[in-house]
């Protein structure tokens, strides 16, 4: 009965998958049949697909050389089928990152439309329904990758190449979220200092040749890039747990299972924790799925409340689900309170970031504003530091509660349930830019104050719901790593790796381990400002040399081209640095070190880009919202070209490579050091244990 109940569940995980493809392509062409505005608008919009759909051409033309040369490494070093595992996570992520942004530009000028016949409540399903695409085909195209490799390969003695599954992903994720984020800072740092700053016309402004170029940029980094980004979170999440469960202890198995002592069936009950997380996340993208619909029924109240709602039922959902599992198979029951606490540090990871990026914290920035740049800057910074302590409190209590029930194995669990409800997770995050679009293009289409008055209120709940998804990433970031570290370890014979804390070189790869986060934020910000920097000049002289440009003369028209060109070319070149100091540092301190090494390595990355990935995503969450909210005249004696307001620009300007580029890429950074660590224990192995 077990068995066949096992059979069961492995085949629906891959068939879901193929079913929340269906329901996303309905979705889809739902939004395709929307009125897509006037002839103005769908030009725009048109500018803004073909610029993003070209980036990810050449992206994908750039990521080819990488992923071949570590598909032939992969194969050499380890097997075939390992290595062609990472070329089918690596296109999975690629896939997933173009599905979002084909459905990003599909919605956000049909949510300007919907908001130019007075309709927020449209408008925000609009931009929702487009999120939503994104988000049902990030959880499917998980469920069938790593649903069809653990068919074929879901055995203890097997499971390798689920693991290079999960590397392709990571990997391709790094280059695709730190070259996306490149990309869109670029060129809105770069719109925003020569437009709002120097020339003082409105955000979005037709007249200004970058607008296009932002716009793009948030499809290539906001939502393809995240696509790619959560995707990578999502089943690096499931394979981690899986892997740590095919290397468990005879001991841990009877605490986890109906296990009675039998030799003879350890590896069918190791099979079964395998599965858990798969299962795990099958019930997270029903929960999902129901929860999506059920937005239909939210649309036309406070979205904010909206969306919190939509969240909350998708975890309830899924939590009672998961209880129902636990009593019909050989799994034990205790696992559920781990399914709970990740559940719900999930959500108050999500709740401490909302409160930080769109209450009272906002305005003690706005105030700070009042004062000039300096003190608004020194304010956000203390804001964003502040708003670190409660997250990891949360994350310490669900790593404490899941461990005494279910041990390491417990954690990760925990862990899979945050990111098991991915579907509605990367939906409310994709419709931030999607709803940032929006505004854009009713800006440039001169749609009216009435119709951007609707666009900028979803696009300041957008930058709350893009900060929650970043802080879901990065709690599950986390716990995955303390998962796989447990699952590294056990790779090795007991007591062939030292591990204590007073072994110095466990100590030195922890401080190696500390400066890579550190490192990454450097090459991703320097990356930013050189990029920017150029879209400066350009617009400047646009503005200088094109007569009556920036008078707005009729007929006369920015060459937006341009923008978009430097910022491809700068974004494709600065990705390469950062992506590859983060695949070849943790390989080079394992090959040189020893495995001690780089589980010191493994812990000094984790803690230190947790702390900094949360900071630099609330930072810069709570620099932009507190521009918006003068903007929106919700200071009181405040508005746009104020001296606050030109102060907070400054703030949200360097808030933006924050949010946008630097903070998202370390959560990618943690889980891809721990995925490709554990990818190359058996070469360790090898080279360092006789």
């Amino acid at each position: 009965m077990e068995a066949f109940s096992l059979s069961l569940f492995s085949w629906a995980i891959p068939l879901f998958g193929l079913i929340g493809f269906a329901l996303a392509y309905k979705l889809y062409v739902g939004i395709q049949a929307l009125p897509a505005g006037n002839a103005r608008m769908q030009e725009i919009s048109a500018a803004i697909r073909d610029g993003a759909i070209a980036y990810l051409r050449k992206q994908a033309q750039y990521l080819s050389m990488f992923i071949i040369g570590a598909f032939l490494v992969i194969w050499w070093a380890l097997q075939l089928p390992t290595a062609l595992a990472f070329v089918f996570g690596a296109g999975s992520s690629l896939l997933a990152g173009y599905l979002g942004m084909k459905s990003a530009t599909l919605s956000n000028v049909r949510t300007a439309q919907a908001a130019s016949e007075a309709q927020p409540g449209q408008a925000l399903m609009t931009a929702f329904n487009g999120g939503a695409v994104m988000g049902l085909s990030v959880a499917a195209l998980g469920l069938i990758g790593v649903g069809v490799l653990f068919l074929i390969f879901g055995t203890p003695a097997h499971h390798e190449p689920i693991i290079g599954f999960a590397m392709g992903a990571s990997s391709v994720a790094l280059f695709a979220r730190v070259g996306g984020g490149i990309y869109t800072k670029a060129a809105d740092v770069g719109s925003d200092l020569v437009g709002k700053v120097e020339a003082g016309i409105p955000e979005d402004d037709p007249r200004n040749p970058g607008v296009i170029a932002d716009n793009v940029g948030d499809n290539v980094g906001d939502v393809a890039g995240m696509g790619a980004d959560i995707f990578e979170s999502y089943v690096t999440c499931l394979i981690g747990c899986l892997a740590l469960a095919a290397t468990i202890s005879v001991a841990d198995l009877q605490t986890l299972t109906s296990y009675a002592g039998d030799p003879a069936t350890v590896e069918s009950y190791k099979i079964w924790l395998m599965a858990t997380p798969l299962i795990l996340g099958l019930l997270g993208s029903i929960g999902s799925f129901i929860a999506i619909k059920w937005m239909s029924f939210l649309k036309d109240g406070d979205p904010a409340k909206a969306l919190r709602t939509t969240i909350l039922l998708a975890s309830v959902l899924f939590i009672i689900a998961s209880l129902g599992f636990f009593l019909v198979t050989p799994v034990n029951v205790s696992l559920w309170i781990p399914v709970i606490f990740g559940t719900f540090c999930g959500i108050g990871i999500g709740l401490t970031t909302e409160y930080y990026t769109s209450s009272k914290p906002v305005y003690e920035i706005v105030n700070a504003s009042k004062t000039g740049p300096a003190t608004c800057v020194i304010n956000g910074i203390a804001v964003g530091f502040r708003s670190v302590t409660l997250p990891l409190i949360i994350i310490v209590a669900a790593v404490l509660v899941s461990n005494s029930f279910g041990g390491v194995y417990g954690v990760a669990i925990a862990g899979v349930a945050m990111l098991a409800t991915t579907g509605i997770i990367m939906t409310i995050d994709a419709y931030g830019p999607i709803a940032d679009n929006a505004g854009g293009i009713s800006e440039m289409a001169q749609l009216g104050k009435e119709t951007r008055d609707i666009t900028d209120k979803l696009d300041a709940l957008g930058n709350t719901t893009a900060a929650i998804g970043k802080g879901f990433a990065i709690g599950s970031a986390g716990l995955t790593a303390l998962a796989v570290f447990g699952a590294f370890t056990q790779s090795f014979p007991a007591g062939k790796v030292d591990l204590a804390i007073t072994n110095p070189t466990l100590l030195v790869g922890v401080f190696i381990g500390a400066m890579l986060p550190g490192l990454i934020v450097a090459f991703t910000m320097q990356s930013v400002g050189k990029a920017a920097g150029l879209i400066v000049t350009e617009i400047r002289r646009q503005f200088r040399e094109i007569a009556g440009l920036l008078e707005g003369r009729e007929g006369v028209k920015p060459d937006v081209s341009r923008c978009v060109e430097i910022s491809t070319k700068a974004a494709l070149t600065e990705m390469r640095a950062p992506g590859l100091v983060a695949f070849i540092t943790p390989i080079a301190v394992g090959l040189v070190m020893g495995p001690a090494a780089l589980a010191g390595l493994l812990l000094g990355t984790t803690i230190v880009g947790v702390v900094l990935g949360i900071f630099m995503a609330n930072t810069g969450g709570a620099w932009d919202n507190a521009k918006k909210y003068i903007e929106q005249g919700l200071v009181e004696g405040e508005k746009k070209g104020s001296d606050a307001h030109k102060a907070a620009v400054v703030g949200d300007t360097v808030g933006d490579p924050f949010k946008d580029t630097s903070g998202p890429s370390l959560n990618i950074l943690i889980k891809m050091v721990s995925i490709l660590a554990l990818l190359i224990a058996p070469v360790l192995a090898k080279i360092w244990i006789s």
